[in-house]
């Protein structure tokens, strides 16, 4: 009745039996990977290394230098690896395809020109943050607002392009596509518009396109913006989840989350909540919804959802909130009933998934926005000064190993063949034994 897609658990996600020889070649299509939640399947993660050590050259297999800058995660699949980049004035962006053996670029290819991209107002966001997916025979680009296209992964000639998808993002793009079916489902929370869409993922053409119904409690008297902006600000990435036999797009927004129903877009629930900036997808666990509500005072809410979740359910479907001491940026994973997430400033935190109960917290350093992701029992977390921290799970606190690069990343860690493709700010590492 209620289920992750495509797997609700670990064992589910490691056995993995319902792959195609296609899938099989895409160790990393989406910017949290092959099951969306972080997890490193066995045949990748044999041989992960756990160190590395650029001074002497330890686990460091190449490393390709990059120009101008980009926040997007690397997909891998077909032996190569996709990012996007952008100039720091958003100017031109590219996107980029290298080698994943030798580190060789193989493409790197100007796809949109922009007259006056409108300024970020942060120093954390770039013109090239949401990041690609990719399918056997597709790579799609996306760069909010400024274009979305499909790319021939052989190629990475343009297939189709669309610039007419209106938003005035205010601190830049941020949420990344999501494929489900026949559609390339897109989200666009910015000030002027705040909506998801669906594109045929064949030919560009638009399927459907569903408008926020969240009350932003941001207008004075005149009906003019309190706070501009901000408060209708979202950069997440939804999720997918099959209840009572179908698909819902579970999509976080400014003040409220929502349930849609994937193939009509059509509004199926929400919840109310009072924050914004909302950045990281949902999780999933038995018959809860757990979500990140957005800005530094962000709360962790678990929603009860089955085939019966109609209309407004904030009152009568919120099974725990945890008000304080959350992550806000980097991605929660949730493995065997266990909630881990790291806050901005550097805290790992364990939670009882059922209950939001606190299991224990440690500090392990830094400013953390790229995701943690999960493999042969441990959590590999990136910090933006460079470090690559790995914890242990389980019932208590454990650091493993600490390794640094010369700069630090933003971008999430991409993983395939018992590698580590790690972006920084000037270079794309392997990492591997």
């Amino acid at each position: 009745m209620f289920s992750k897609l495509p797997f609700v658990s670990l064992m589910a996600a490691l056995l993995c039996c319902q792959f195609t020889a296609a899938e099989d070649s895409l160790p990393w299509p989406d910017r949290n990977g092959p099951t969306k939640d972080g997890f490193v399947d066995e045949v990748n993660a044999k041989g992960l290394p756990t160190e590395f050590n650029v001074a002497t050259g330890e686990n460091i297999k190449w490393k390709t230098p990059l120009e101008n800058l980009g926040n997007s995660t690397p997909v891998i699949g077909g032996g190569k690896v996709w990012f996007t980049s952008a100039t720091e004035d958003g100017a031109k962006q590219w996107v980029y395809c290298i080698d994943a053996n030798s580190g060789e670029v193989l493409h790197h290819k100007l796809l949109f020109e922009n007259e006056d991209p409108e300024p970020l107002f942060n120093d954390v966001n770039t013109y090239a943050s949401p990041s690609c997916v990719l399918e056997s025979d597709a790579v799609y680009v996306h760069f909010g607002e400024y274009g979305t296209a499909r790319l021939n992964p052989e190629t990475a000639e343009v297939e189709w392009q669309r610039r007419d998808l209106k938003c005035r993002h205010y601190r830049g793009p941020g949420s990344s596509p999501v494929i489900f079916e026949d559609l390339l489902i897109l989200t666009f929370d910015g000030a002027s518009h705040q909506y998801l869409t669906a594109l045929n993922k064949t030919t560009g053409e638009s399927i459907w396109r569903t408008d926020r119904t969240t009350d932003y409690g941001d207008l004075d008297k005149d009906g003019n913006p309190k706070r501009e902006g901000d408060l209708r600000k979202a950069f997440g990435t939804p999720g997918l989840l099959k209840v009572g036999g179908k698909t819902q797009i579970i999509s976080i927004g400014s003040r409220a989350a929502y349930g849609y129903d994937a193939m009509t877009g059509e509004e199926i629930w929400k919840i109310r909540h009072a924050n914004f900036n909302a950045a990281t997808p949902p999780a999933f666990f038995e018959n809860l919804v757990i979500i990140n509500t957005g800005d530094r005072n962000a709360h962790t809410v678990a929603i009860e959802v089955d085939q019966t979740t109609k209309g407004d359910v904030t009152d009568t479907n919120i099974r725990w909130d945890r008000v304080k001491g959350n992550s806000r940026l980097a991605t929660p994973l949730l493995i065997d009933g266990r909630f881990y997430m790291v806050t901005d400033t550097g805290v790992a935190i364990c939670l009882d998934a059922k209950t939001g109960e606190e299991i224990w917290k440690g500090r392990i350093g830094g400013d953390h926005v790229a995701s943690p992701i999960y493999a042969n029992g441990l959590i590999y977390c990136f910090n933006v000064e460079g470090d690559m921290i790995v914890i242990r799970t389980g019932d208590k606190f454990e650091l493993v190993s600490k390794s640094r690069l010369p700069s630090g990343m933003r971008a999430s860690p991409a993983v395939a063949d018992g590698k580590l493709y790690l972006r920084t700010f000037e270079h794309l590492y392997c990492i591997g034994k």
